[in-house]
């Protein structure tokens, strides 16, 4: 990619970011009758296309407590994408400092940090109206392996943007899901999602033109070096962000050998699991990074599979 075309992209990302955005207090009616909350609500119930909620377990609990583990999921989804969107932030910022005057960059790096900082402001309200105090987002553990993004800004920015890709790939990969299938879910997740989606779409777009733009002139020990940690990070912020958190597990009690399965051994969860990253495998593609070893980490990690014809594009089932 050359850096005229690279910098054309930035712009048409950038007017994007101007005439189709969304501001979560005007483009949400919070208190409208069909938003409001209730704990009898089945449509708060897990849909299949959640691992836990196809599960024959959770299929056999009775409908409140289902209701409410959806409620507490839902919540906690939420929260760990306002986790991982003030992470992203940060980032962003940290990035903007090296950016150089009259780059493209710092315009629509600007502008997918203030939309981040509505998506956190959006996720907050909706866990408020749900109105679960004790819900978590990311774990102890996961918050301190995220201190490796501050390096990587500075040092190994190519890193970061993977990183990036790793937490944002998975929830928009299940919220897409969703709406595709044309669940019932209740109308303010429903809306969140949405304008969640429509937003992330420019996101996960400016981190593959990113590293398109930049990966294939990396040296090569640090290309072959991104090629190995790629799919690691991948299958490290899966489980950061698609698994629940222990105090949900306890909370509800969910024997082990049923989170296991669901998170990621069942045959169906596998499935999941690979389908999530095919548009990440079409990229490491393109930009050189699937080479032979990268390739067996990637099989090692469950991950592997057939990369997408188009981005965003729905998951194909082989025969």
């Amino acid at each position: 990619m050359t850096l005229s075309s690279y910098h054309e992209v930035l712009q048409s990302l950038s007017e994007g970011s101007v005439t189709k955005h969304f501001d979560p207090y005007v483009d949400i009616d919070w208190d409208s009758p069909e938003f409001a909350v209730h704990s009898d609500d089945p449509r708060w119930i897990m849909p299949d296309e959640d691992p836990l909620g196809r599960h024959p377990w959770y299929k056999a609990q009775p409908v409140e407590r289902q209701i409410a583990m959806g409620m507490w999921r839902q919540a906690g989804i939420a929260k760990v994408g306002i986790d991982f969107e003030q992470l992203l932030i940060r980032g962003l910022m940290q990035y903007l400092i090296a950016v150089p005057n009259g780059d493209p960059e710092f315009r629509y790096v600007t502008h997918e940090a203030a939309e981040e900082c509505n998506h956190t402001m959006m996720f907050q309200e909706m866990i408020n109206r749900i109105g679960y105090r004790d819900v978590i987002g990311m774990g102890n553990i996961d918050r301190k392996l995220t201190l490796i993004i501050w390096p990587a800004v500075k040092y190994f920015p190519e890193l970061f943007f993977t990183l990036i890709l790793g937490g944002e790939e998975p929830i928009d990969h299940l919220q897409k899901s969703l709406l595709r299938g044309g669940v019932d879910l209740h109308p303010m997740v429903n809306r969140v999602m949405q304008i969640h989606v429509a937003e992330e779409a420019r996101h996960i777009s400016f981190a593959h033109e990113y590293l398109h733009r930049n990966v294939p002139s990396m040296n090569p020990i640090s290309k072959s070096v991104l090629s190995v940690v790629f799919p690691i990070g991948m299958r490290v912020m899966l489980s950061m962000i698609a698994t629940p958190p222990k105090q949900f597990v306890d909370k509800f009690g969910i024997p082990a050998e049923v989170m296991r399965e669901a998170y990621w051994a069942s045959p169906e969860s596998q499935v999941v699991k690979r389908d999530v990253f095919t548009d990440v495998r079409a990229l490491v593609t393109d930009i050189g990074l699937m080479n032979p070893v990268a390739a067996r980490v990637w099989q090692l990690l469950g991950i592997d599979g057939p990369v997408s014809r188009y981005r965003s594009e729905p998951a194909r089932r082989t025969a």
